[in-house]
C-alpha cells in the first residue's frame, strides 16, 4: 500500500463556555437522528469489530530512544540490583493501552452521474462510485486495569476488561489528571471518532484510488439513498471525523451515517477491495535495528501497521456501459473447486490472488 496520505487537521476556535455547551448540543442532536423509515432486510451489510485481548499490549520490546540518547544509564548501583536501573529495565518495556471498536455497516456499492466542479470553473459531468455506510459504537471495549500485588515481591499485574465504554483521566486547566479527594484520577468517558481512510485497489491493474471529498455529490446521494429524510446528516470522510461515535444501548441507537466518495475509476476492473482504517485504535509497530540514531526526535524510523478491514468485491462488466448492478460484494466462486476441503481450481486461485487471499473471504480483518 502507498504511504498513508494525511488528513486535513482541524482546529475548533474559541468559543465562550455557553457557546461551546450549545455546540456540542447541537452535534449530539444532530448525529442522534436515525432513518425514520427502517431499511428493507438484507439492504444493510453488517460487519461486527474483532477486538483481541492481546492487541491492548506490546512488547516487551526495548525502547531504543532511552539508552541511545541519555549518557552514563550504565553503571552498577550500590544498593540495589542492577535489573532495577533504568538501563536494563528499557531493554524490555511492555505498553500497555485502551482498545475500543466500531461496527461497520454499509449499504451495496453504486453508482451516479453528478457535475463535479473543475478548475477551470467549469462543471463535468461525471461518474461516481459511492458506498453509504453507518458506524455504531456498541461498547464491547477493552480497559486495562493496574493491581498492585504485595507478595511475593511488590509488583504489578495487569487484566484486560471487557467494558461498555473505556475511561480516561480527566486533565485540568493545568494539563494534569484532576483527583478526587482521595487522591485518586476523576475519570471520564472516552470520546471515539471514526477518522476514516478509504483505499480502493485493484491488484489485477496494480491501481488504488484514495476516496474524493465531492460535496456536490452529497445532496444527491442523500436524496436517493434516504428520499424525504430533511433531518438525517450523512456525512463525507471529513466531516464524520468532527463528532462523536457515543454508545448505543439497547433501542437507542446513536449511530452516524456517512458516504465515501470515488471518481476516476478504470472502468476494466473485474476484481477490487476496499480498505478502511478508522474503525479502531488497535495498531501494531517496530523498530527497525540502526534505524534510530542519537539526537533523532522520538520514534524516528518506526514502523506502524494499522488495523484494517478489508473487504472484496468483483464486478463481471465491461467498459461500454458501466451500472451499479454488475458490483457484487465477496469473493467471485468459480471453477470445480471443493470449497469444504479448501481444494480450488486454478481459475478460482487466481480470483482469490487477485484479493491477496488463499481462501474465499467476503471481508477479513488485518495489519497493514
Amino acid at each position: 500500500m502507498t504511504k498513508l496520505e494525511t488528513r486535513l487537521t482541524f482546529v475548533l476556535p474559541a468559543f465562550t463556555v455557553l457557546g461551546l455547551l450549545g455546540f456540542w448540543s447541537a452535534v449530539a442532536t444532530a448525529q442522534d437522528v436515525q432513518p425514520k423509515r427502517p431499511l428493507a432486510p438484507g439492504i444493510l451489510t453488517v460487519i461486527p469489530p474483532d477486538p483481541e485481548e492481546n492487541e491492548t499490549w506490546h512488547g516487551p520490546l526495548p525502547l531504543v530512544e532511552v539508552p541511545i540518547n541519555i549518557d552514563n544509564l550504565d553503571y552498577e548501583p550500590n544498593f540495589e540490583q542492577k535489573t532495577a536501573t533504568v538501563f536494563e529495565r528499557a531493554k524490555g518495556v511492555t505498553l500497555r493501552r485502551g482498545i475500543w471498536n466500531l461496527e461497520f455497516a454499509f449499504k451495496p456499492m453504486r453508482m451516479i452521474h453528478v457535475d463535479v466542479p473543475q478548475a477551470s470553473g467549469k462543471m463535468q459531468r461525471k461518474l461516481i462510485w459511492y458506498m453509504v455506510y453507518r458506524v455504531k459504537n456498541k461498547g464491547g471495549h477493552f480497559q486495562v486495569e493496574k493491581t498492585l500485588t504485595a507478595e511475593p515481591i511488590p509488583h504489578p499485574t495487569y487484566k484486560m476488561t471487557p467494558v461498555t465504554e473505556l475511561t480516561e483521566g480527566k486533565l485540568g486547566s493545568d494539563g494534569a489528571i484532576v483527583k478526587d479527594d482521595m487522591g485518586n484520577p476523576v475519570l471520564q468517558p472516552v470520546r471515539i471518532r471514526f477518522m476514516p481512510h478509504f483505499v480502493l485497489q485493484s491488484k489485477e491493474y496494480n491501481k488504488e484510488y484514495l476516496d474524493r471529498i465531492i460535496p456536490s455529490a452529497l445532496a444527491p446521494i442523500k436524496d436517493r439513498e434516504f428520499p424525504g429524510e430533511k433531518d438525517l446528516t450523512i456525512h463525507d470522510s471529513i466531516s464524520i471525523s468532527t463528532v462523536d461515535v457515543p454508545l448505543s444501548e439497547g433501542r437507542i441507537d446513536k449511530s452516524v451515517w456517512g458516504v465515501v466518495t470515488w471518481e476516476e475509476i478504470d472502468p476494466r476492473l473485474d476484481y477490487f477491495t476496499i480498505y478502511i482504517q478508522g474503525l479502531t485504535n488497535a495498531f501494531k509497530f517496530e523498530d527497525p535495528a540502526g534505524a534510530f540514531k542519537k539526537g533523532s526526535p522520538p520514534g524516528t524510523g518506526r514502523k506502524f501497521t494499522v488495523k484494517t478491514l478489508q473487504m472484496n468485491f468483483w464486478r463481471p462488466g465491461d467498459t461500454v456501459e458501466e451500472h451499479e448492478e454488475e458490483i457484487k460484494y465477496g469473493v467471485r466462486l468459480v471453477g470445480d473447486s471443493d470449497l469444504d476441503k479448501g481444494v480450488y481450481s486454478d481459475l478460482q486461485k487466481k480470483v482469490l490472488a487477485e484479493h491477496g487471499l488463499d481462501k474465499p473471504l467476503d471481508s477479513l480483518w488485518l495489519y497493514r
